[in-house]
């Protein structure tokens, strides 16, 4: 029900990893021999299904498994004005693999009519009940930045804005008003997925992002910005929550390193209601940065070492009442069936 708001003291991320039966319908359409219709009615009835084994499984938060997406963040910035796709050549590099998603750019100035993953969010919001809220997940407002102003990118958006910033600006305007959409269709509780923070904890950040030290700094000012910018006006009973993330593609990782130089940027200013954070390795370093967290808001852990403490015994700086766990992130961000019930309450 829309009075239910994320995160809850069990969760998930979100996405789930797509059935047999869609993944075939969806090479079928991709190959011309089914239609869109028929695809559509293949993902219904596997969200459907997902949805059922959520609720069997003592979620308060029901998704549809980004289950109608060809990637988790590509797809909405496809549903703006002014950028366009194509199957790509290179791939982008994750650990030992290169992921094969569409190439995605700017064709135009950005904006943003009726979007269409509003109709995604509808048809799960119909199987709420008394014990369950559907949640939206999105890229976060830095994630579409990211895509369309870092250097391998650049020369073809400068087409078309001048700046960065001129371009977040637009960002922003264009998710102030899908947010409100969303909004005025029922949905009380939104997340932002973020990889940029993932890249910019990496050792070889200033080569991904084309800068020196300082240069860095900006980006990390201009992507905590447009976050902000997008949420500027937000009605007062919209949870918004954020899931940063270092890349999962086939459980392969694309970036690497500790939070400690984001916690002030991201924990300690980011307007969002919780975190669902990765600490389920090294790769995620110590609970330490966890301490600019402000007081009112929440951490979501993906934290298989155990309860309250990282991947190094250490125990957590945020006092635990305002500490929610993750589900097995195999089960559930990579996202396999839900399984058994959770036996924390």
């Amino acid at each position: 029900m829309g009075n239910l708001h994320a995160p809850f003291r069990y969760d998930y991320v979100g996405s789930f990893l797509r059935p047999q039966k869609l993944k075939e319908a969806r090479a079928s359409f991709a190959a011309g021999t089914i239609s869109r219709d028929e695809l559509t009615a293949v993902e219904n009835s596997a969200i459907e299904e997902l949805v059922g084994k959520q609720k069997a499984a003592g979620y308060h938060v029901i998704t549809d498994g980004e289950f109608r997406r060809q990637a988790w963040h590509l797809d909405f910035m496809w549903g703006f004005d002014g950028v366009g796709h194509q199957p790509t050549r290179t791939g982008l590099p994750f650990a030992g693999e290169q992921a094969m998603i569409d190439d995605t750019y700017l064709t135009g100035k950005i904006s943003v009519g009726h979007h269409p993953f509003v109709d995604h969010f509808r048809f799960v919001q119909q199987f709420e009940d008394e014990n369950t809220v559907a949640k939206q997940t999105i890229p976060a407002p830095a994630q579409f930045l990211a895509q369309m102003a870092m250097p391998f990118a650049w020369e073809n958006t400068q087409k078309y804005y001048d700046t960065p910033e001129a371009l977040a600006r637009d960002i922003a305007e264009g998710y102030r008003k899908v947010i409100r959409e969303f909004y005025d269709a029922g949905c009380r509780n939104l997340q932002f997925d973020d990889c940029t923070w993932g890249m910019l904890v990496d050792p070889n950040a200033l080569s991904f992002f084309g800068t020196d030290a300082a240069g860095l700094d900006k980006v990390k000012e201009l992507y905590l910005e447009v976050n902000n910018a997008a949420l500027e006006g937000r009605p007062s009973d919209l949870t918004v929550t954020t899931h940063v993330c270092r890349g999962n593609y086939h459980s392969t990782f694309a970036s690497r390193g500790a939070y400690n130089n984001i916690a002030a940027y991201l924990f300690a200013k980011e307007n969002v209601d919780a975190f669902y954070l990765e600490y389920d390795d090294e790769r995620s370093g110590s609970f330490d940065p966890l301490a600019l967290v402000p007081e009112g808001k929440k951490v979501v852990l993906g934290n298989p070492q155990g309860f309250g403490a990282d991947s190094s015994g250490q125990a957590l700086p945020v006092a635990a009442v305002r500490i929610c766990f993750l589900r097995d992130r195999e089960q559930t961000h990579r996202g396999a069936g839900v399984g058994q019930a959770p036996t924390r309450p």
